[in-house]
């Protein structure tokens, strides 16, 4: 079971009308026994030696001008959130969630453990978050925690909400009511999901958690670019495309000139760190002729010299 693909199918789906569920389920179903049938396509699938994210490039490069978005993302995703050898069997669970989805609309979610049910809600909020802004980000972070204070602060609230006697579809959509249009879209949705996909007894958890998530998204979506000359357009929308590429999200630049660099740039994305400046490779080379032991390299200069310039 792939808890994280079953809410990010959930998000998929919940955003298409009968029909586009219909499609989406038919697409996914076709592209189950393809994969069934097709030895070759499910071992290339099934490579240990491909990272998930570049299965998850490959399949959508592939799926894109076959299928229709909806059905291309959840296959993608399929492939990038499982195991290699578990992704034959998570499209076959994508496609059947997308037929459940296209039977009786919106289903009740069933029970799973505290941590597969975070990850159900992850999965949910990452096909949420995907295409938003990181000014979208910071204002749902902000709105995520006031309502999980204000379920913290009422008793009355908690209690509705934790009340196993409601079912969760029931229970999301007070939650639904009650922020409407006081809140971004995006806010009402994942609060909502963390009463449907969660566990009743683990809600204030699963905000506080959620809130975490929201956040840890924002700051892969700011990339800290440090370079020695100024960047110019062609240079920024080529790094833009390669980080967006590496993070699976939009990002944003904040640029700011250093010229003790040297040459080149260093970016930083959360905690991820490449640096293709003159002054790092100078750094690393002193670090080496002056170390007993060969130099370590933790990471890979081509996507950051796309964008030197």
């Amino acid at each position: 079971m792939n808890a994280a693909l079953m809410g990010y199918g959930a998000a998929v789906l919940d955003g298409l009308d009968d029909a586009a569920r219909r499609t989406v389920a038919d697409e996914l179903t076709a592209l189950e026994g393809v994969v069934v049938a097709d030895a070759v396509l499910r071992s290339a699938l099934s490579d240990t030696s491909i990272a998930r994210g570049q299965r998850r490039a490959v399949l959508t490069e592939i799926l894109e001008p076959k299928i229709s978005p909806a059905a291309t993302r959840i296959a993608a995703y399929a492939a990038f959130s499982s195991s290699a050898q578990d992704v034959p069997a998570s499209i076959s669970e994508g496609a059947h969630r997308a037929r459940t989805y296209a039977k009786d609309g919106a289903i009740e979610e069933p029970p799973l453990s505290v941590l597969a049910a975070r990850n159900r809600v992850a999965g949910y909020a990452a096909a949420v978050l995907e295409d938003q802004p990181v000014s979208t980000l910071e204002g749902v972070e902000d709105e995520l925690f006031a309502w999980s204070i204000a379920v913290e602060n009422s008793n009355e609230l908690r209690r509705v909400l934790t009340n196993r006697d409601l079912t969760g579809i029931a229970r999301a959509l007070i939650v639904t009511e009650l922020l409407g249009d006081k809140v971004h879209p995006v806010t009402a949705r994942l609060a909502a999901y963390a009463v449907l996909g969660g566990r009743p007894r683990d809600l204030l958890g699963t905000l506080g958690w959620l809130v975490d998530r929201v956040a840890e998204e924002r700051g892969w979506r700011v990339a800290r670019v440090r370079t020695a000359r100024e960047i110019d357009p062609e240079s920024r929308e080529r790094l833009t495309s390669s980080l967006h590429s590496l993070v699976g999200s939009p990002v944003e630049l904040e640029v700011a000139a250093d010229e003790a660099l040297l040459g080149g740039v260093l970016v930083e994305v959360g905690d991820l760190r490449v640096d293709a400046t003159i002054r790092g490779r100078l750094d690393a080379l002193r670090d080496h002729l002056t170390s007993d032991r060969p130099m370590e390299r933790s990471f890979d200069t081509s996507i950051a010299n796309q964008g030197a310039g």
